[in-house]
């Protein structure tokens, strides 16, 4: 229930201190029947809401807002409600700017993301399920179609393991962005595609080696080596704290596309293009305007 100023006046000693707590117990009670009687709704994808914000949101907000200390802007170029592709950047060993990104998006857009991830993802039984419970799906044409004609914000990789991948030498340059099925999915729905620029991620792992042969048989795309993993063992995988910034960029416009465009190759290839160098455009001038990736030490 919803309390008035009145409720929280300080006529009665002590209630606006003590209420906060009650109520915070309150939620937590309230949170536990509805997960143990199964009142709470999931959609045809799986995602969880409830259990998304109050649980595994949570778990990553104070890497959001004091661990990586993300800055944000051009959220007015995200859509309050309609549908959209945001596409990003991929960097950092691990993809912790996917997970960075929808903290950005649920925060401070009001918005959830549905995350396009990739096969590996649901190969995995217990990632597969959190996964899906965090809202995020298979990168495949027909669920990003049907996502996107509900009027759901849809977010996708396109370089994929090959900038989640890439060596630390290779830093902020965008690798290739496959066949552009994001583009074709976007002309089909109608929907805008708006481009993302994420800085921060590189240095939180820095990818100076690769072990293949031990990659391939653990059936991962690839094992890295960085200056703290394997050698300090669990230690080596907690991220290094840089200083993120996320900037969403003026909207690309589909709309003036005939559906049946998206067969068109070329048409594909140039859109896919476009959306490519406006985020390393971003990226370039992001990453100035950051400065060092450790302020704290300069």
């Amino acid at each position: 229930m919803t309390r008035t100023s009145e409720e929280g006046s300080p006529g009665v000693p002590g209630d606006a201190r003590e209420r906060p707590g009650e109520e915070r117990l309150a939620e937590l009670l309230a949170f536990l029947r509805r997960r143990l009687t199964g009142e709470y709704e999931v959609d045809e994808f799986g995602f969880d809401p409830e259990l998304n914000d109050k649980v595994l949101l949570e778990l990553l907000r104070p890497f959001y807002r004091h661990w990586f200390r993300v800055e944000t802007s051009g959220l007015q170029n995200v859509p309050a409600e309609s549908g959209a592709l945001v596409v990003a950047n991929h960097s950092g060993t691990l993809p912790v700017d996917a997970l960075m990104l929808q903290v950005a998006l649920h925060d401070e857009a009001h918005r959830p993301v549905r995350l396009l991830g990739a096969d590996l993802v649901y190969q995995l039984p217990v990632l597969a399920h959190l996964a899906r419970k965090n809202g995020h799906t298979l990168a495949c044409p027909e669920d990003a179609d049907r996502l996107l004609r509900k009027g759901e914000l849809v977010g996708v990789f396109p370089e994929g393991f090959k900038g989640v991948g890439k060596p630390f030498s290779d830093r902020y340059k965008l690798q290739r962005f496959g066949r552009g099925g994001f583009a074709a999915s976007a002309i089909r729905a109608g929907v805008p595609i708006i481009p993302c620029a994420i800085v921060g991620a590189e240095e939180i792992y820095p990818k100076v080696g690769d072990v293949p042969a031990l990659a391939r048989l653990l059936g991962l795309p690839y094992l890295p080596i960085t200056p703290f993993f394997p050698w300090l063992g669990p230690l080596g995988l907690v991220p290094l704290p840089s200083k993120w910034l996320i900037e969403f960029g003026e909207p690309i416009m589909t709309d003036d596309y005939d559906p049946i465009d998206a067969d068109d190759p070329m048409l594909v290839f140039n859109l896919t293009d476009q959306v490519r160098e406006a985020i390393q455009s971003r990226v370039d001038a992001l990453r100035l305007r950051r400065g060092p990736a450790f302020p704290s030490l300069f």
